[in-house]
């Protein structure tokens, strides 16, 4: 029986279900709007007078609260369906980033930022709603090529952001004579235009809800064979839930390795670039649209690798090379010696994303994959909360290359740890046994 494959064509495209067809439409147009505030959004508290250390506090504290509210999105949305958590997002982010607009007071950005994560290259996920959509978005493909699915996925939300940062370098000047931290609101304005074509696409979206659990009849409920079939499948759902439990257990442990070394130093680059080299979003933001491209491309190489040498090589070989660009560019003497290396860092490193998210989404079956994306969010955005406070502190302290060394270092254990403890949960290594954690 041949398996199914997946083609980065229109024929592939076509072929995927339409709600998976849209959720991707959807984050590719949010991606674009969170590229433009990669850039953008210190740039701006910096305009407003803001210090590193305070960015820093700032940007954890919505690592930590959307970590607190994914985990509570995640676990509900098994039980009562996704659509819902992804409206009510949509409606969220509207209101906000109006009221940021039309409010310049210090609560309302805390507030609008603190709960959807402006700033933080999100790659058009949902903020902490992104587990309700990741699991909505699993459950229409096949297990065979969901790592090509969601590198296509993650390659087009890429491109996404790299347009959006494309437009953060020219929005802040488009407002005649406006300088300062309003010259920003333009960018704000594009992401508020973003969420309420989202809520409509959402909107007219229907979600099938059920599991396919089929009941026993009557006449099987009274019948010794059905009833030792019954305990059969008790026992194999044990057994199941527990090496789920397992894998589940060992990604919190690699997920928080990895993403405090990427929250050390990410977040914060803008900021950084500017405070080393001097520049402003017009030269950051091109570097970081054709960072976003490449690292498009090099999402769609990786898809294809995983699907013939595996998710958990494809996820850990190129980011050996991440691990020398990271280290050598806090010594470059030019921003465009260090761009150079922040672009070749992007495309090892980030390429992999979809792989990642696969790889997560495969560990279980579809009713726990809300479970599973909430627990994959957590262990990545409580460390990456923590990782901007040490590194803004640093970086208040003086010290613009400490952040890179520990981060380096954090990235080398991730390697280390990611190919010891994970191998083993490689979907595509195991997907030729018939297993409930295999299939779609």
């Amino acid at each position: 029986m041949n398996e199914p494959s997946m083609t980065y064509n229109l024929k592939g495209w076509r072929s995927l279900h339409p709600v998976t067809r849209r959720l991707i439409a959807a984050r590719v147009l949010r991606s674009i709007g969170q590229g433009a505030l990669a850039v953008d959004f210190t740039l701006y508290l910096r305009a407003r007078l803001w210090s590193a250390p305070e960015i820093g506090l700032l940007l954890m504290a919505a690592g930590l609260v959307g970590a607190a509210l994914s985990l509570l999105v995640g676990v509900s949305s098994d039980k009562v369906g996704r659509r819902g958590f992804l409206l009510m997002y949509e409606t969220g982010l509207t209101l906000a980033t109006a009221l940021l607009l039309l409010d310049h007071s210090a609560w309302v950005l805390i507030v609008s930022s603190v709960l959807f994560g402006f700033g933080r290259g999100a790659n058009g996920a949902s903020g902490p709603f992104a587990p309700a959509e990741q699991a909505w978005l699993a459950k229409h493909i096949p297990g065979t090529i969901r790592g090509s699915v969601f590198s296509l996925n993650a390659a087009l939300q890429f491109w996404g952001m790299g347009i959006g940062s494309i437009l953060g370098a020219f929005l802040p000047h488009i407002l005649p004579g406006v300088t300062g931290a309003t010259a920003y609101y333009p960018v704000f304005a594009l992401n508020l235009i973003i969420a309420i074509i989202n809520y409509l696409q959402i909107f007219t979206l229907s979600e099938d809800r059920s599991h396919h659990v089929a009941p026993l009849t009557k006449d099987q409920d009274n019948n010794k064979e059905a009833l030792q079939a019954a305990t059969d499948a008790i026992h194999a759902e044990k057994s199941v839930r527990k090496r789920e439990n397992k894998a589940l257990s060992f990604l919190l442990i690699v997920n928080s390795v990895n993403s405090l070394g990427v929250g050390l130093v990410a977040p914060l680059l803008p900021y950084w670039f500017s405070v080393r080299y001097g520049v402003g979003p017009e030269a950051i933001g091109p570097i970081y649209g054709l960072t976003f491209i490449f690292t498009g491309i090099s999402s769609l190489l990786v898809g294809k690798l995983s699907q013939k040498v595996g998710l958990t090589k494809s996820i850990v070989l190129p980011r050996l090379l991440g691990i020398v660009t990271l280290v050598a560019m806090p010594f470059m003497p030019s921003f465009a010696l260090a761009a150079v290396l922040y672009i070749v860092r992007s495309i090892v490193n980030r390429g992999s994303v979809g792989a990642r998210q696969a790889f997560s989404v495969g560990l279980v079956r579809d009713k726990r994959r809300g479970l599973a994306s909430s627990l994959n969010a957590v262990s990545w955005n409580v460390p990456a909360a923590i990782g901007p406070a040490i590194g803004g502190w640093m970086l208040g302290m003086g010290s613009l290359f400490w952040p890179f060394f520990l981060a380096s270092g954090l990235q080398l254990a991730y390697i280390i740890m990611f190919s010891t403890m994970m191998g083993q949960f490689d979907p595509q290594r195991r997907k030729t046994e018939t297993s409930p954690s295999s299939q779609s």
